[in-house]
């Protein structure tokens, strides 16, 4: 896995997830990249710090108290989780449940999928060792 910090051509910056960089670039060039704020499928990388090794000394302690979540770069982030997963995975709608335990059972070949499931079902699965997450609800239907 893979993440890119991106830019759309109206300067809106946010992080895509690719499991290479030649799916980044298949992506890029089909123009199925998209700006999670203005929809703008012109996306290419942003300039990127490098890794830097540690210092020997330490950071200052960040201030838990004063902390404030930055609730737009958390919403660009949930978008562009979801877009990942629903460009790599199959959607299943509410077989979800059925279809996890075949994978998991080896019923069924292995993929990664995503679709519905109630409370209950997801509580299930989790006690039968099935690996699940939810995914983040779409921003256009938050509005």
């Amino acid at each position: 896995m893979i993440i890119y910090r991106l830019v759309c051509s109206s300067g809106h910056e946010f992080e895509g997830w690719f499991t290479n960089s030649a799916v980044f670039d298949e992506q890029a060039a089909k123009h199925v990249l998209d700006c999670p704020v203005c929809g703008d499928t012109d996306v290419t990388k942003a300039i990127m710090a490098p890794a830097i090794g540690k210092s020997t000394e330490r950071p200052p302690e960040p201030s838990v108290q004063n902390a404030q979540p930055d609730h737009g770069k958390i919403r660009q982030f949930m978008a562009g989780y979801r877009k990942f997963i629903e460009a790599n995975a199959e959607y299943v709608g509410t077989k979800f449940p059925e279809e996890a335990r075949k994978i998991h059972y080896g019923e069924a070949e292995e993929r990664h999928i995503y679709g519905e499931s109630t409370l209950k079902e997801a509580r299930e699965l989790v006690e039968e060792g099935v690996e699940i997450a939810p995914v983040p609800p779409d921003p256009e239907d938050l509005n």
